[in-house]
């Protein structure tokens, strides 16, 4: 179980790393490039549904200024044109001039004129740098064509190569203008007025998801071009409508937007969404469409957005935990599609959703899990075969140790069947069959009970023996192993206590722990067993003076097949399971087994266990 804890965070916290780096970078520049491109293409395969325009676009263009005088002459043309137009009564007019000088006194005054018989007029007005350095201030017209305005609406545009917004609104200190475009929207309204959201801008029947947190930036629905590229906005330009005055008609109920549209003028060119590049005045008047039409792009909430994203690092974390193999992948290449697809199926729903962040969370994911899963499969696979070929080492030598009383036991029985043996021989051989047959019985039967015991198919006896009488009965059986050696077996007091469990499990532990200090000892040292208790608990101590352990080996010496160098060292040979045993035995009666061991310093293995009464045997 703490094995699986530990894989299951070591996944959890691989998965949120990824989750997190991905995330972070959806908010970085690039990735706002990534959302800009990819929100092109889906505005070009999704565009605005088509309604009848109700603007017209009165140009200033090359020919205009050509024919017409040039920009000096300019306001007498634009007073002329407005004049042919204001009887058709346009539903409002729109200038995209900051006419912030004056000029010739009498073209000014036939530009009074004009304006003031032009219903609803916005005029325009730009941020620009203020006197003292790092201030702005706003450029305005002048206060001889201000008094016959609606409205004096900002042309002020979003600071991107490709212009997909248009910031509503926009202050130079408590001085706030809303856009030209949204100016002349409301002069078409009957009611004009604007309430205010921290969410939207409601003015006459329209709602417009324009967040104050944004400078209620709205995405502009350009109408699809023309064939030629050209935007479907009619456009009539200042020579046109002098040299024929009856296309004056055209501006009937229409909003006009007036702009420069020569490009050795037009200093506010700008690409859209379709890769075309667009004059300001076509992108007021777009932006006027877009407006009046309702069709609104509306950003998704970052909240939804990280949402989304988790729920993407979710799938994919569940899809490589569950799953192996080929499904593993094609669940994960889903997962891949699900985040490339709903930014669009949620662009043509009209959200405008982040590509970047999604889609980088559903990559950095699942290959993060699918990575994870492949080494951890591996590495079990790994530790599988080793630990196999490591049992099968152990189970050579169980064998091997076997043979033994197997020999003599057949020995014996070919003695009492080939040779005629009397009573007494007879006896004796048969003791000693029915004594081997026992010792190879136990030594199958403790190997078993340990396996079982390990793999929880096993409980535990709980019955109460003495500690002292235990110890005692192991260190009988070393001594002949430690006189073979010259070691000296030094018994030390021993606690007179009960203990409650097992006794075959907790004797094979002892004596394991005996053996293994005399057969890790040089000859002419001492082993010394002791210890003592308190109400709770017992400790005793098995001591040795061998070649000790370094710190890197006893944080291991524990684990399953694992042999020491002191093993190595002496030569001794040894399954690597024994130590596994005695852990494992001394665990499941409730205790806890440590060890301080140094190079050249021999090794205590001290074992603490709690009292019949004072713990329960796990």
């Amino acid at each position: 179980m703490l094995r699986f804890n530990r894989q299951a965070a070591g996944y959890l916290a691989t998965l949120a790393a990824c989750f997190v780096v991905a995330q972070v970078g959806g908010w970085t520049g690039f990735a706002g490039q990534v959302d800009g491109v990819a929100y092109d293409v889906m505005f070009r395969l999704s565009p605005p549904a088509t309604k009848a325009l109700g603007s017209v676009i009165l140009a200033i263009d090359e020919n205009s200024l050509k024919e017409l005088g040039g920009m000096r002459k300019l306001r007498g043309a634009l007073a002329e044109a407005l004049e042919r137009i204001a009887p058709e009564k346009p539903k409002a007019v729109a200038v995209d001039l900051v006419l912030a000088d004056p000029s010739d006194a009498a073209e000014d005054d036939r530009l009074e004129e004009a304006f003031a018989k032009s219903p609803h007029l916005v005029l325009a007005s730009d941020i620009v740098d203020g006197p003292a350095p790092g201030t702005t201030m706003w450029e305005s017209p002048i206060e001889q064509f201000r008094r016959h305005a609606f409205a004096v609406g900002h042309v002020h545009a979003a600071p991107d190569p490709v212009c997909r917004q248009l910031p509503l609104e926009k202050a130079v200190r408590r001085d706030r203008r809303w856009a030209l475009a949204f100016e002349a929207l409301r002069g078409t309204l009957k009611d004009s007025a604007v309430l205010e959201t921290p969410e939207a801008l409601e003015v006459g029947h329209l709602r417009i998801p324009a967040s104050r947190a944004t400078a209620r930036a709205v995405y502009i629905g350009y109408p699809a071009p023309r064939p030629d590229g050209q935007s479907p906005i009619p456009h009539i330009s200042l020579k046109q409508l002098h040299d024929d005055p009856a296309l004056a008609a055209r501006f009937k109920d229409k909003v006009v937007f007036v702009g420069v549209t020569a490009q050795t003028a037009a200093r506010d060119r700008l690409m859209t969404p379709y890769g075309a590049m667009m004059t300001g005045v076509e992108i007021h008047a777009s932006a006027y469409e877009s407006l009046s039409a309702g069709n609104f792009l509306e950003p998704a909430p970052d909240i939804a957005v990280v949402a989304f994203s988790l729920l993407l690092a979710a799938a994919a974390g569940a899809v490589f935990h569950f799953r192996y193999g080929w499904q593993a992948y094609v669940l994960g290449g889903m997962v891949l599609v699900i985040a490339h697809l709903t930014p669009y199926l949620l662009f043509a729903g009209r959200t405008v959703f982040p590509y970047f962040a999604p889609m980088s969370v559903a990559w950095i994911t699942v290959a993060g899990a699918a990575s994870y899963q492949h080494f951890v499969v591996r590495r079990r696979l790994v530790k599988s075969e080793t630990e196999s070929a490591r049992y099968q080492q152990a189970i050579h030598f169980v064998t091997h140790e076997m043979k033994t009383p197997l020999t003599a036991i057949q020995g014996s029985s070919e003695l009492m069947t080939r040779y005629n043996l009397n009573d007494e021989k007879r006896k004796q051989i048969a003791q000693l069959i029915h004594s081997e047959s026992r010792r190879l019985a136990r030594m199958v039967e403790t190997f078993l009970n340990v396996e079982r015991l390990s793999e929880g198919q096993m409980e535990l006896k709980h019955e109460p023996f003495p500690v002292a009488e235990t110890m005692l009965a192991c260190v009988e059986r070393a001594r002949p192993l430690a006189e073979r050696k010259r070691i000296e077996m030094r018994l030390e007091p021993l606690p007179d206590v009960t203990l409650t469990g097992d006794r075959e499990l907790m004797e094979y532990a002892f004596y394991n722990l005996l053996n293994n200090a005399i057969k890790y000892s040089p000859a002419e040292t001492v082993v010394t067993v002791g210890g003592d208790a308190d109400k709770q608990r017992v400790r005793i101590a098995v001591r040795d003076q061998g070649i000790g352990m370094d710190e890197k080996e006893l944080h291991q010496i524990f684990r399953k097949f694992y042999r020491t160098k002191r093993a190595e060292a002496s030569g001794e040979a040894g399954t690597g399971i024994g130590l596994t045993i005695v852990e494992q035995i001394v665990t499941h009666h409730g205790g806890t087994i440590h060890v301080d061991s140094a190079p050249g310093k021999g090794s205590c293995f001290t074992l603490l266990l709690p009292l019949a009464g004072a713990g329960a045997a796990a």
